[in-house]
């Protein structure tokens, strides 16, 4: 991936020639959805949008499939998640090229989101030969206690342009070996690496015989999503996207009885001790802050650093700033692209202001570059802003790369300071204290889904269970024992001593 081309003509001939070989038929695409890249502000192609009669129509194919794909033992469900990974792999460049036209990720980023597409299929693979369920002693003689796990049915997954990938793949690799089927409304601003990652899963499909309607991609506006969400044919719901998305969809499929997996907003804080190494800080706090133009949601965007060495840390911070290289992705050196549209841009522009008026002192950054090459592209300079305590702009979520510094004097109160958000996403402390690493992992730490030591907020592996609590919303993705999700849990009694005694010793007849 050496590209150096930012013209709209150039860049739509790459993402064509990645989408042909992922076995997308481009020459099938077009009608009124447009297809931009924040690179350039350009729009690259034209795509169909999939009405609600037609998403209804899947859905049903979808249920109908899952009446027959539930039946297929797990490891055999397990070579179509194989198959997937491995032409993943072939065409991870193919893919990653799409990531950044569409998403505006660096090229390493880019790759390393089809990379996590490929490890979780790994996982997947092993998992489908360890659905585990338990044996338990029963009170009574002769019987045996179990629980065994079974498919749930049709997983409606809406995915967030910031990972237009990476998230439907943990789903889907999880949901296809657990027994279920999909149906995928991506980011209305990343449907083309949608539509390149479903092609090589019905790619996949097709190698190893499995049902045709395993998996549907919708691609539609929010009135879209809306379908998906209230149908009862779809008995999990994952969601990733904003605060307010969940609070509407969370009643939505309650009311339906339904479940939901919800991956919301995340306003990730690092504590910084006096102990710590801080060029290793620096490094972490570096990457978790302006990685993806601050646009993933476990981006830091609160840093508590206690008050002997914020001096001395923000001045690193500041200098190491300097020398990040803003500009188009295409180009390798370049470190940080743009931000997905104006509106993120003008989100950001109204934080730093309210955090000045809020008493905040910006240090570096914050402002656009590269306007008069690209006028409709939103490329920023990563801003820092000195706060003089967590007002009420800290505690709101903005999704780019601005980042707050707060001063601690007591690690109790700096713990205090990482949980008083709504948010419980991700948080890290970078410490070379024993006794204040295993205070921030205890119960009365840090609040958050993911409590790291000495690592940023960000990069989370696919090893581990993702997600977090509060405003967060509480769902659990990818590894660990995150499955369970996606699978309906019976308890079994097994009688095999020819009496019939009852629970708890009643007596009846």
């Amino acid at each position: 991936m050496t590209e150096t081309l930012t013209q709209t003509s150039e860049l739509a001939a790459i993402v064509r020639g990645a989408l042909e070989a992922c076995g997308v038929n481009v020459d099938a695409l077009g009608g009124p959805h447009e297809a931009s890249s924040p690179l350039t502000g350009e729009v690259l192609m034209t795509l169909p949008v999939t009405t609600p009669a037609d998403i209804d129509t899947m859905i049903g194919q979808a249920h109908k499939a899952f009446t027959t794909w539930r039946d297929v033992p797990a490891p055999l469900r397990g070579n179509l998640v194989k198959r997937w990974g491995e032409l993943l792999t072939e065409h991870k460049e193919d893919l990653a090229r799409i990531v950044t036209a569409e998403a505006g990720k660096i090229q390493s980023e880019a790759l390393g989101e089809v990379q996590e597409m490929i490890d979780i299929c790994d996982f997947a693979v092993g998992l489908s030969r360890q659905l585990y369920g338990k044996t338990m002693p029963s009170e009574r003689p002769g019987h045996r206690l179990m629980e065994t796990w079974h498919p749930l049915g049709v997983v409606g997954v809406i995915s967030a342009f910031n990972f237009p990938v990476a998230v439907y793949s943990w789903n889907t690799a999880l949901a296809l070996v657990c027994g279920d089927t999909i149906v995928w409304k991506p980011s209305g601003m990343t449907m083309l690496s949608a539509l390149a990652a479903d092609a090589l899963l019905a790619r996949a499909v097709a190698d190893v015989g499995a049902p045709l309607d395993l998996h549907k991609l919708v691609l539609a506006d929010r009135s879209g999503g809306q379908v998906i969400v209230d149908d009862p044919r779809v008995a999990l719901l994952s969601a990733t996207g904003s605060v307010r998305m969940g609070q509407e969809i969370a009643p939505r499929v309650a009311r339906r009885f339904g479940r939901a997996l919800l991956e919301l907003g995340g306003n990730n804080a690092a504590i910084v001790a006096p102990s710590a190494d801080l060029d290793l800080a620096l490094r972490g706090i570096v990457f978790a802050a302006v990685g993806t133009a601050g646009q993933r949601c476990t981006s830091m965007r609160r840093l508590i650093v206690h008050e002997s060495i914020v001096d001395e840390l923000t001045d690193k911070l500041v200098s190491a700033y300097a020398t990040l290289r803003i500009g188009t992705p295409l180009d390798e050196e370049n470190l940080i692209g743009p931000l997905i549209n104006k509106s993120s841009f003008d989100g950001m522009q109204n934080a730093i202001k309210s955090a000045q008026e809020q008493g905040g002192t910006v240090l570096c950054g914050g402002g656009r570059v590269n306007a008069d090459d690209e006028p409709g592209a939103y490329y920023v300079e990563p801003a820092i802003v000195r706060m003089p305590a967590q007002t009420a702009v800290v505690k709101d979520e903005t999704f780019a790369p601005l980042l707050y510094v707060m001063t601690y004097t007591d690690f109790d109160d700096a713990i205090a300071i990482q949980n008083d958000v709504p948010q419980g996403l991700s948080s890290a402390v970078f410490t070379n204290d024993q006794a204040e690493a295993e205070r921030f992992m205890s119960a009365s730490g840090s609040d958050c889904g993911i409590a790291n030591v000495n690592i940023g907020t960000s990069g989370a592996e696919i090893g581990g269970a993702f997600g977090g609590e509060k405003e967060t919303g509480g769902g659990r993705e990818s590894g660990s024992d995150s499955w369970k999700v996606y699978m309906r849990q019976a308890t079994n009694t097994v009688n095999y001593s020819g009496q019939l005694p009852l629970a708890q010793g009643v007596k009846f007849l």
